[in-house]
């Protein structure tokens, strides 16, 4: 196995590999010709090596061993490829190799029952159609006349110096007269429309020529006039002054280009393929960057229409099979129609995902029910973009890590972009922009237009996912960019891409409509009932094989999970979807109203966090130690003090007797890290009740040693996730032990674990749980899931007064807890609050994403610290607890803000209840 590559990529030579296109083409022949003077080293060196080394090819080889081998061993890496191909049973190629007939020749490949594999090949139509048309620009034919002029100069200066008459300066002359002449003709083209241009059926472009006198027959001789061109410019710009070698001209030869045209023109006898093409001449004005400022430019264009042209030479040749493979191929019918090849058999494959790893819906409306719709007469008003900016911003909160936002085009790219930093929220008092809001949740990067700077802008990208100071980054890329061809977005690096519209072409641009022309035309010359492909199908094809590149960016392999959100209403339509990749459409679902979608992709995430483990590659080093432990921030660490002060908890002593028993009975928990989920805003309450006995019983032992007692005491609170190693000062037993006699489960003595303050132990010998009443009520709605692992029910020690009897019956001995009703009673105020608090908290992480969380942390601590207005606050809170399994939250939260705000906070209550719907 070999891989094929151009001179540009495998040359070694000091000064060839420093040139381009045919230049460097025309260089190395000249080199590798035996001379005295200048031979090329690694040419000579080819056949020697291939000898010594028969072997090789036998392993897989590339384009990077190729150039190690030149390098360390001497052989041209080019020519070495060369020999390879003819021995070796796989060969890699770009496309153009195969499809160009002038590459395709120089590869002397036995094509008889060969087999052709075109990868990717969703592109093949369109990389076809190119190969085997040409534009002639204004700009292009200058520059050749201009180089026409030079090898006059030069042919005649080098028979005045050195009786060098290998350049004829006459053949060098006719060929810029005739030059010349073509730009006249061109420009003498009547252009009634400079919209539609001028267009003529493909054959007119030998009547034009012949107007020139190039010919069949003259063609050729041009040709090679070219060719003898473009050696001498070569070696002009490669000569010799006082020993250094002049590089200062530039080495692209435009003449070249003005060869390759002639031969395209005229490549087969008959010119039959001729009816398939059209020729255009189309006026533009000149640009402020090239030397047509101001001036009207034209280019002779020829389109090729029909692509199977390229593939037709395959049969011809003998080929055995061709193979086209990629995710987007569909339709079939009309892809194989116009690459004129029957492909009997044909297999579409099921993703190799799960039903819950996708998460595909179509958001015909924003956040305030505005239409999305990115069609030519909607996208432009600034409703369209404001409501669109508004609905990334949601995802941006919604959405984990990496999200890709796709646009139809650069253009609307920029348009939207532009005005969202200038916007703000309608009907909000946020004085925030759309793209500052944006920012504050995801670290964007726009896709560039000029393709060199497009490796930056994945660096930038990859960089903006690991900056642990942000939730994720968001890129804004273009359908058809380079975004959307063949890079992967794997795992974190995209969970969610958004289609903000369907890309089609420019309905007026002179090639696009043309196409549509000459396709309906050949439906027209078709019998009634035979298949065919029409201007508009082909039309809206395009533009879905687009969507379709962009969406396949995320869930590259089995384990990984993603959302598709489609934010046009015109997906909605079934003939629509119906073009959508073919694993895509069984999971598609309409949403009627934005806030479904939110809740939805919302829960799908959540969920996405318990399914899939984080990528932790992805974090600072430094971070790795808190994602396994389930550990949050500072902020995080002490939120319960935003709500209300921790005032009461439990003292729940256990005696050394009491854990041997349950180690050796083999009920010892794991390590803590290994109990915790990765991200403790999934942790759902038929799970809280066994994390909360495994953590207490892992407090009370060493890790290593199951029979020792832990030295200092530990802490956990449900409401932190967190261990601490701080102790209350004052332990005050909640209110709800006001009942005389527990039963506790899975005891096998019966001891009075509540005591009066003054007749409590030693607090060093036990454990402190922090669990509020309302926290276990919360729990008792999943009792039976809490409780289904005995083992941790057994270790878990939890007693609460306000567990029923009959709830907590045990088979084992139990243990009788006797309450002093008098000694609680005190607590009562204090109490209410505290379990009050924890239990809105327990709710609210379950409810929120982990972003979100964070979110509601900061306004919270603003809230007390006052570091925003309070509307700003209040605003953003009925914002996070907008969604219709929140509103509960939402109503609950307004015990938590001052008195004196209660009106403000009931007028963004209606607000967001008007928006909800009923």
């Amino acid at each position: 196995m070999v891989v094929l590559g151009s001179r540009e990529q495998l040359c070694i030579h000091e000064e060839v590999s420093l040139l381009r296109g045919k230049t460097q083409t025309n260089a190395c022949h000249a080199l590798c010709k035996k001379r005295k003077k200048r031979y090329c080293a690694h040419f000579s060196r080819v056949a020697e090596f291939m000898k010594i080394n028969p072997s090789l090819g036998e392993e897989p080889i590339d384009i990077e061993d190729l150039v190690n081998i030149g390098k360390s061993s001497g052989p041209c890496p080019y020519y070495v490829s060369r020999e390879l191909h003819k021995t070796v049973d796989i060969l890699f190629a770009p496309y153009n190799y195969l499809i160009d007939r002038g590459y395709r020749k120089s590869l002397n490949i036995q094509w008889t029952n060969s087999i052709l594999i075109f990868d990717e090949a969703h592109n093949l139509e369109s990389l076809c159609a190119d190969a085997a048309s040409f534009d002639l620009s204004s700009g292009l034919l200058t520059a050749c006349i201009s180089e026409a002029k030079n090898c006059i100069d030069l042919s005649i200066e080098r028979r005045e110096m050195s009786s060098d008459k290998s350049c004829n300066p006459d053949n060098f002359a006719i060929l810029r007269a005739l030059l010349l002449k073509l730009e006249k003709k061109i420009a003498e083209v009547p252009i009634d429309s400079k919209e539609l241009g001028f267009t003529k059926p493909g054959p007119y472009i030998y009547e034009f020529l012949a107007d020139l006198n190039v010919t069949q027959k003259t063609a050729n001789m041009l040709i090679d006039i070219i060719e003898e061109a473009t050696v001498l410019l070569e070696e002009v710009s490669n000569t010799t002054v006082d020993g250094k070698t002049n590089k200062s001209k530039s080495t692209v030869c435009r003449l070249e280009s003005m060869g390759d045209i002639l031969q395209q023109i005229f490549r087969d006898d008959g010119n039959p393929h001729a009816q398939y093409y059209r020729v255009h001449v189309q006026e533009v004005q000149g640009s402020g960057m090239d030397s047509f400022k101001g001036k009207a430019s034209r280019t002779l264009s020829w389109w090729c229409f029909n692509p199977g042209i390229a593939m037709e030479q395959f049969s011809r040749l003998g080929v055995g099979s061709i193979i086209l493979t990629s995710g987007t191929l569909s339709p079939m019918d009309s892809f194989a129609e116009e690459l004129k090849l029957d492909f009997p058999v044909r297999l579409e494959n099921p993703h190799v995902i799960s039903d819950n790893q996708i998460w595909a819906g179509v958001v015909p409306v924003g956040p305030s029910g505005y239409t999305f719709n990115s069609s030519y007469r909607t996208r432009g008003s600034i409703e369209y973009k404001q409501e669109l900016g508004n609905a990334i911003v949601n995802f941006t909160r919604v959405v984990p890590d990496g999200l890709l936002v796709f646009f139809p085009s650069y253009y609307i790219l920029e348009q939207c972009i532009s005005c969202w930093k200038t916007l703000g929220h309608s009907n909000s008092m946020d004085s925030s922009t759309i793209w500052e809001r944006i920012c504050k949740h995801k670290l964007p990067v726009v896709e560039p237009r000029q393709s060199s700077l497009f490796p930056m802008a994945i660096e930038d990208y990859m960089a903006k996912l690991k900056d642990k100071s942000a939730s994720g980054a968001v890129f804004f890329a273009v359908c058809r960019g380079k975004v959307s061809e063949g890079l992967d977005f794997t795992d974190h690096a995209g969970r969610a891409v958004v289609i903000t519209g369907i890309p089609f072409a420019t309905s007026t641009d002179p090639k696009v409509r043309l196409k549509r022309e000459f396709l309906d035309q050949q439906m027209n010359l078709q019998l009634t009932g035979s298949k065919g492909l029409t201007g508009e199908h082909w039309y809206t094809q395009q533009a879905t094989r687009a969507v379709n590149q962009a969406v396949g960016r995320v869930i590259r392999h089995k384990h990984d999970f993603g959302a598709i959100i489609f934010c046009d209403e015109r997906f909605t339509y079934s003939n629509r979807q119906s073009q959508v990749s073919r694993w895509i459409q069984p999971h598609i679902k309409c949403h009627s109203r934005f806030g479904e979608v939110v809740f939805s992709l919302t829960r799908f995430f959540r969920d996405g966090r318990i399914r899939g483990p984080t990528k932790l590659e992805l974090m600072p080093p430094d971070d790795k130690e808190t994602v396994m432990r389930g550990g949050s921030s500072q902020s995080q660490l002490h939120f319960e003090k935003l709500l209300a002060p921790v005032v009461s908890s439990v003292d729940f002593p256990c005696s050394t007797n009491q854990l041997s028993s349950s180690v050796k009975q083999g009920h010892s928990p794991g390590r803590l890290e290994d109990i915790l989920p990765a991200n403790k805003s999934s942790l759902r309450s038929d799970k809280l009740a066994k994390i909360l006995a495994m953590k207490h019983a892992s407090n009370l032992l060493v890790p290593g040693r199951k029979d020792m007692p832990v030295s200092n005491q530990k802490m956990i609170d449900l409401t932190k996730d967190e261990l601490s190693d701080e102790r209350p000062k004052d332990v005050i037993a909640p209110c709800s032990l006001k009942r005389p006699r527990l039963t506790l489960p899975g005891s096998d003595c019966q001891r009075d674990h509540f005591q009066k303050p003054h007749d409590s132990p030693d607090r060093s010998s036990g454990a402190h749980l922090l669990l509020s009443e309302s926290d276990y009520r919360y729990l008792l709605k999943n009792k039976k899931s809490q409780y289904s692992d005995e083992r941790s029910i057994q270790n878990s020690n939890l007693a609460r007064a306000n567990l029923l009897e009959d709830e907590m019956t045990s088979q084992k001995t139990t243990g009788l807890v006797d309450l002093q009703s008098k000694d609680v009673s005190r607590s009562s105020a204090p109490c209410n609050n505290e379990a009050k608090g924890s239990a809105f908290l327990v709710q609210v992480r379950e409810k929120l994403t982990d972003t979100e969380y964070h979110e509601f942390v900061g306004y919270m601590k603003s809230l007390k610290s006052k570091a925003m207005k309070i509307g700003q606050v209040l605003q953003s809170i009925t914002r996070l607890f907008s969604l219709p399994d929140r509103l509960p939250l939402l109503h609950r939260f307004k015990d938590y803000v001052p008195a004196k705000y209660h009106s403000l906070y009931d007028q963004y209550l209606k607000r967001t209840h008007e928006v909800a719907g009923p």
